[in-house]
């Protein structure tokens, strides 16, 4: 009767330790909320494949791989700030890479669509697809190596 009792016990702590914010999906966890024929009627199909559907961009077709002039990137879907030109550095991957974004700019989740874990970087504001994130950054900076989708980013140059 006591392993009854501790059972059902245990149990009920169990359940009730699952809270709502739990139980949100990760879509319900982002300030901005769109339909997804909303999304599709303010972004490039290019866009909305990436920021959306979580797709990638072909390697070394974004313009932003060759941005060197100082300025902000942000989310091409809600304009939030992701990462600043100071951290973005040449991986030689054909995809933007940043070795830190800017606070509170990104939201961190996972994806397993290749048959393994990898980190998932999303906009925190909107919860749109940038890319990924590694551990095989330059070691004098954070060791990280955010690969970022330029179909997901704007640019915004520094006004002098």
């Amino acid at each position: 009767m006591k392993k009854l009792c501790f059972l059902i016990i245990s149990a009920a702590l169990l359940v009730s330790c699952n809270s709502n914010a739990q139980k949100k999906s990760k879509e319900e966890q982002f300030p901005v909320q769109k339909t997804e024929a909303e999304w599709k009627k303010e972004l490039s199909a290019e866009e909305f494949y990436v920021l959306r559907e979580a797709g990638t961009e072909r390697p070394f077709s974004s313009p932003l791989n060759n941005i060197k002039e100082s300025g902000t990137f942000i989310c091409a879907a809600c304009s939030h700030p992701l990462y600043e030109t100071k951290n973005k550095f040449k991986s030689g991957t054909g995809w933007p890479s940043f070795d830190q974004p800017i606070e509170n700019g990104v939201f961190f989740s996972t994806d397993n669509k290749l048959g393994y874990t990898r980190n998932e970087v999303l906009c925190a504001n909107c919860g749109g697809h940038l890319g990924h994130v590694f551990d095989d950054g330059p070691k004098e900076t954070t060791g990280k190596r955010y690969c970022m989708n330029g179909d997901a980013m704007d640019f915004i140059p520094t006004k002098n």
